[in-house]
């Protein structure tokens, strides 16, 4: 089965985390990884912590012994943690922690995301989500934000175009949904990860509403 694994490794150093990645493609052949590892293993740094994305548990246990292998060669001390990606929750987990398999194991899981996503929300000060909504003129851009506005939704908008916040994706689904239910005719709808810069009163709405206009 091929699915998500990251090996976290934290090198204390940012020198030495690129010193060890740009090892590690050197090193695979010599330590019998061809397929296990130089073909499929992802490495990125950030800082002093390398992430190794695997398509399976055993990639990621064998690109662990190789980066062990090569930081005791210069007596480096790394931490390891390794994490399998749980895409109902969208985050990483304990790797021994089992995919959710039944229907109420998926429901927890995702209800557990957004109340995550909602916390988040509140605490960062801005929407994760947002749906965008292009009108076809000013007016009736501004009589559709004046309604949602009453209802008491997060609203930015910037002559024909118009963004609503949502702290979560359901949310932000369910608000795409009515948008393309109730916005003015000819309107164009989308939905995705918010840009603070738009909620924070950016006044260039083409950069976010480009994708939107055909």
């Amino acid at each position: 089965m091929n699915d998500d694994w990251r090996l976290g490794v934290d090198v204390h150093d940012p020198s030495r985390a690129s010193k060890l990645s740009q090892r590690l493609d050197a090193s695979a052949l010599e330590h019998e990884l061809e397929t296990a590892f130089r073909d499929r293993v992802i490495v990125s740094q950030e800082g002093a912590h390398l992430f190794c994305y695997a398509g399976t548990r055993q990639q990621a246990e064998a690109a662990e012994r190789l980066i062990r292998s090569l930081a005791a060669e210069h007596g480096w001390e790394v931490e390891c943690e390794l994490a399998r990606w749980h895409p109902e929750a969208e985050a990483w987990e304990d790797p021994d922690a089992p995919l959710p398999s039944t229907g109420a194991q998926l429901e927890a899981e995702h209800a557990a995301r957004d109340a995550q996503e909602q916390e988040q929300a509140l605490e960062q000060g801005y929407p994760n989500f947002e749906v965008r909504v292009e009108c076809r003129s000013e007016r009736d851009c501004a009589a559709f934000a004046e309604r949602l506005e009453a209802e008491g939704l997060p609203v930015v908008r910037r002559g024909r175009y118009l963004v609503i916040g949502a702290a979560d994706e359901d949310s932000a689904q369910a608000i795409a949904a009515r948008c393309h239910r109730e916005a003015p005719d000819g309107s164009l709808v989308a939905a995705e990860g918010s840009v603070p810069a738009v909620l924070a009163g950016s006044s260039n709405p083409f950069a976010i509403f480009g994708g939107l206009a055909g």
